[in-house]
């Protein structure tokens, strides 16, 4: 027995490492594939061949036409998982993965924002609150008060989970029904993680009405909805955002335009009952902004665009120079009705040339300011020490021109304030077209004195002095604004985002800082 046990076990040792021997082969080559799998997959959500998106679960119809639609039309297939979008957001936070997230209110939006897990968000449509109950409402369910006061089995989303069961216990709260039902579903009801399980729920006949947005009730005909002046009282905004754990943002980003496009995802979303923006952006693949940019911002918004434009995958045509002649093409472009070449955004030199042509744009917004300074060669031969020494007789000054340029309007306002206009008159060397062309008139010693932004010397500060000018009209303030016109508002607006976070280029450029504190980086 010894011996015939020996063999056995000399046997089954041969067996087991015949075993072992193909067993590790197999999970050798397991490994290899997974690991060239995993690299490939990788490599093909880096390349922005695959893109990992969370959805909420309500705007599933939506996204999966879209996503098999992108897929046909540029070979990038987009992963969707689903979920409420609070639980969603919970799951981002806690893997920082994925690159894109599309929430059913814009809450969560700006919670990941706060967090630092969203970057870029875009509006995509709205939708509402309503009650779902049987065909022919058995119940005759047909206000909130009917809610706490009979007797209902109800579904909502929870709040904690989804958007609608958040949006819910806002609203009737707003209005003084949520603490009773609330106590009412805890006792007698259910909270679900996603809207969709609401209304099955109420389909199966296992609730006798459900809280669901609109546009889930219209996956649900057989269903009757009930519209209460309670739920109406607020919208919730769908949102997508690109993710900043995303691996290829420029990728992501396209996407992002291409569900936000009106000629693209917004037709899904108008044919599946949202209300879709109505002003989204039209598609294009390599989309291209015409921005107007009036010179003395130039060294403070140049690398901004650039960081923008890689970002983006877009083209910023950038014209900079003086404002009067931005101003006076804008005119020529509407004049001859060339309809292409408008600008999308316009950035002033300062206010005076963007009130020309307020009608043509949105409402502005303030971004910095600088001072009009006189500017000398080094060591100030001339002993300037004010306006008035400007006009000593053989003085040679240069200023900017008023129909060309923002310095030269504020230089006038300046002289003529101070009753200097006529004095000065005689020792006006040269007029520029532009402010970027004065300083370099001082540093030449073409004249003996310009008058220019105080931004433009800030380089040439070893090379000249400055004298200040103390007076209201010296101030420049500049404002950004986008075009009413504008076929691309939304990436504008990205624009402007991408400027409002440049303080500190600003500052260097030697500007001051207007907006409110920049937020943090994201």
């Amino acid at each position: 027995m010894i011996i015939l046990e020996k063999k056995l076990t000399e046997r089954n040792g041969k067996i087991d490492s015949l075993f072992l021997l193909v067993g590790g082969a197999l999970l050798v080559i397991a490994v290899l594939s997974w690991s060239l799998y995993s690299l490939d997959k990788t490599d093909s959500t880096s390349e922005g061949k695959n893109l990992v998106m969370f959805c909420a679960a309500g705007i599933r119809p939506v996204t999966e036409d879209v996503a098999k639609q992108y897929m046909e039309e540029y070979g990038v297939e987009v992963q969707l998982q689903y979920g409420g979008s609070n639980t969603l957001l919970s799951q981002i936070e806690a893997s920082q993965t994925g690159d894109l997230f599309l929430s059913a209110d814009e809450v969560y939006m700006t919670q990941g924002q706060a967090k630092g897990l969203i970057q870029e968000t875009l509006p995509l449509a709205t939708m509402k609150p309503v009650l779902l109950v049987a065909g022919g409402n058995p119940k005759g369910i047909l206000s909130a008060d009917d809610l706490v006061s009979k007797d209902l089995i109800i579904a909502i989303g929870n709040p904690g989970q989804a958007a609608v069961g958040r949006k819910t216990e806002k609203l009737l709260t707003d209005s003084g029904h949520w603490k009773k039902l609330e106590a009412k579903i805890r006792n007698k009801g259910v909270m679900k993680a996603t809207v969709p399980e609401v209304a099955n729920d109420v389909k199966i006949g296992s609730a006798d009405v459900g809280i669901v947005w609109d546009t889930t009730a219209l996956n649900y005909p057989d269903l009757e909805v009930i519209e209460l002046p309670e739920l109406d009282a607020g919208k919730a905004q769908v949102k997508i955002g690109v993710l900043t754990s995303a691996s290829n943002p420029t990728a992501a980003l396209k996407f992002a335009r291409y569900i936000a496009a009106r000629d693209r995802g917004l037709e899904s979303f108008t044919e599946h009952g949202f209300n879709a923006i109505p002003d989204g952006d039209i598609w294009a693949e390599h989309p291209e902004l015409n921005f107007y940019c009036g010179s003395v911002n130039r060294r403070a918004v140049e690398e901004a665009i650039k960081q923008f434009e890689a970002r983006e995958g877009v083209t910023v045509n950038t014209r900079y120079d003086g404002c009067g002649i931005l101003v006076g093409q804008m005119r020529t472009i509407l004049d001859q009705d060339q309809g292409a070449g408008f600008p999308d955004t316009y950035m002033a030199c300062d206010r005076y040339y963007l009130e020309q042509v307020n009608d043509l744009f949105q409402e502005d917004v303030n971004i910095s300011s600088t001072d009009v300074v006189i500017a000398v060669p080094k060591g100030n031969p001339k002993k300037i020490e004010s306006l008035h020494d400007l006009t000593r007789e053989g003085m040679r000054v240069a200023v900017g021109q008023p129909e060309q340029c923002t310095i030269g309007v504020l230089t006038k306002q300046i002289f003529d304030a101070q009753s200097l206009t006529e004095e000065i008159q005689p020792n006006i060397a040269t007029q520029t077209t532009s402010s970027a062309q004065l300083v370099p008139l001082v540093l030449t010693n073409s004249v003996d004195a310009v008058l220019a932004y105080l931004t433009d010397t800030k380089a040439e500060q070893d090379n000249l002095d400055v004298i200040p000018i103390k007076t209201d009209e010296s101030k420049a303030i500049q404002p950004f604004s986008i075009a009413k016109s504008s076929e691309k508002k939304y990436l504008s607006r990205r624009l402007y985002e991408k400027v409002a976070h440049s303080q500190q280029a600003f500052e260097t450029a030697g500007f001051t800082w207007l907006l409110e504190p920049e937020p943090a980086e994201q």
